[in-house]
């Protein structure tokens, strides 16, 4: 008499649904880190303790190769005035961020305090904490 059933059951575990979770979630964190910092450029700051505000009409960036970034865009110098005055037309206190990376030249610095000083714009140094 046989009395051992039909179905057997196999110890082999199926590794197929593991792969296409992991595959999922491969795709989903490609596709969103991008988004995380797209208007980040690369700065070394210099340091400085004090307080940070919030407030900004427009970001005037410098990096140690002179190029010069308003709000992520790239633009000449020589058009850094008046794309600043179109940027904070009809703004109440209108306020600029200098991200200036620690091995660019004083001058570049200075030229953008100097447009914001002859607009009677705010300008606030941007620093990495100490």
């Amino acid at each position: 008499m046989n009395l051992r059933g039909r179905n057997k059951v196999s110890p082999e575990f199926s590794m197929s649904s593991m792969t296409d979770i992991v595959f999922l979630l491969l795709v989903f964190f490609l596709l969103t880190s991008p988004s995380i910092t797209p208007e980040a450029l690369d700065l070394i700051l210099p340091k400085a303790s004090g307080k940070t505000s919030n407030v900004q009409n427009a970001s005037v960036s410098i990096t140690k190769d002179g190029l010069y970034y308003i709000n992520a865009t790239q633009i000449e110098p020589e058009m850094i005035e008046q794309e600043l005055l179109k940027i904070m037309d009809g703004k109440d206190d209108p306020t600029i961020i200098l991200r200036a990376d620690g091995e660019t030249a004083m001058n570049s610095a200075v030229m953008v305090m100097d447009i914001a000083n002859r607009n009677k714009m705010k300008l606030i140094l941007a620093v990495k904490p100490e």
